[in-house]
């Protein structure tokens, strides 16, 4: 039986989090568009729109990224590209090299998810999660930036978290949460 849930990613990471978080069966569709938008939400809808949905099926594309205070809001939409090649290791040592004499650590995690409707209509949602740049990579889970950063009011990292513990205070997580009820 084909998911009526169809995610624009190769994300294998993302995917997880996702099917984790919406505890529903869902399938992937590998998104092959240019991020080219200024913010998450233009880029989550040119993913979502990329995608030949079925009958039935809704399709969720999201974009997300990091936004650190002493870089203007920057990697921002550019957070995948940050540092070449785009390794976690590569996009960590980048952010802590450019960040290393700010006083100021504090820094969001951003995630937009586009909804697709059979009907053609396009809702988003968005969540948000607040934290602090860390001066050195900790822990050993998760991927991208989560070893330099730690949501406000924990001592851990999300690379230091458990997947159930980052996934309930998350940026994705968040705005899963958020899909999971228009979708009830």
């Amino acid at each position: 039986m084909e998911s009526k849930i169809v995610v624009a990613t190769a994300n294998r990471h993302k995917l997880r989090e996702i099917t984790q978080i919406l505890k529903l069966r869902v399938t992937s569709h590998e998104s092959r568009v240019t991020e080219n938008g200024k913010t998450f939400e233009a880029n989550a809808i040119k993913k979502v729109k990329a995608l030949k949905l079925k009958p039935g099926q809704i399709g969720i594309a999201d974009d997300s990224g990091l936004m650190v205070n002493c870089l203007g809001g920057k990697p921002g939409v550019k957070s995948a590209r940050f540092a070449t090649p785009p390794t976690p290791a590569n996009l960590c040592a980048k952010l802590l090299r450019v960040t290393k004499n700010c006083p100021d650590r504090g820094a969001k995690f951003v995630c937009v998810i586009a909804i697709a409707y059979p009907s053609g209509k396009i809702r988003t949602v968005k969540g948000v999660c607040r934290g602090r740049i860390t001066r050195e990579m900790q822990g050993k889970h998760g991927f991208g930036y989560d070893p330099v950063f730690r949501p406000c009011g924990y001592k851990k990292t999300f690379a230091e978290m458990s997947a159930v513990e980052k996934n309930r205070i998350s940026h994705r997580g968040r705005a899963l949460r958020k899909l999971r009820e228009i979708l009830k």
